[in-house]
């Protein structure tokens, strides 16, 4: 698995935790960098992560209006909260780092989708982010 690939893991389960626990994303972040900071063997995949969450931090009401004006028929509090996370972390990729192709992020998110959520996730993600990816 690639160093981007386990940032996303990780991402993906702050963005999670988060989102379940209702708490504050910034708190939940700071007390992951303090783990991290015990972890110099992850650093690579820490400081993607990180970008990845200081994304979604930075630009969540434009990334929420984006997955919410294309998810057809459904609102960002009734998504399972994994896919919420996954989309919220793969659109800010899309829209915001130009590093990362938009088919590689849809790829990976759709994998992780298939992975920790829902049989008719990976299908749902990959609608949602291949829509984004053409408006954008």
């Amino acid at each position: 698995m690639s160093a981007r690939s386990k940032a996303r893991k990780r991402a993906l389960d702050i963005l999670y935790q988060s989102d379940v626990r209702g708490d504050d994303l910034g708190v939940t972040l700071a007390a992951e960098a303090k783990r991290a900071a015990n972890e110099p063997s992850r650093e690579t995949s820490w400081l993607y992560a990180r970008e990845i969450v200081d994304g979604v931090i930075d630009n969540r009401d434009e990334i929420d209006e984006q997955i919410t004006g294309v998810s057809k028929d459904w609102v960002l509090n009734r998504m399972p909260a994994v896919d919420r996370a996954i989309l919220r972390m793969a659109t800010w990729e899309i829209l915001h780092n130009d590093e990362v192709p938009a088919a590689v992020a849809i790829d990976e998110a759709v994998e992780l989708a298939k992975e920790y959520s829902t049989d008719d996730s990976g299908a749902f993600v990959h609608g949602v982010l291949g829509r984004i990816a053409r408006a954008s």
